[in-house]
């Protein structure tokens, strides 16, 4: 596997934590608290890369939402 190859599946796996992370806060109001690192360089990633996650749980849940293979219950 080449360089780039594992460099797309690792930026896959981190993409599906953050929005498992972004699941959990919004059935459960679970959150990582930031506020505890230090380093504000660090603790402004991290709060980017959940709002990533935030993003493709929304957009997820509006593609399943118009899908004709989910349904509400």
């Amino acid at each position: 596997m080449t360089i780039l190859g594992k460099t797309i599946h690792v930026s896959i796996d981190l993409i599906l934590v953050s929005t498992c992370l972004a699941g959990l806060r919004r059935n459960t109001g679970l959150t990582p608290k930031l506020q505890t690192i230090e380093n504000i360089t660090i603790r402004d990633y991290m709060t980017r890369y959940l709002n990533l996650g935030e993003s493709v749980y929304d957009y997820s849940v509006a593609t399943c939402g118009s899908s004709s293979y989910f349904v509400r219950k």
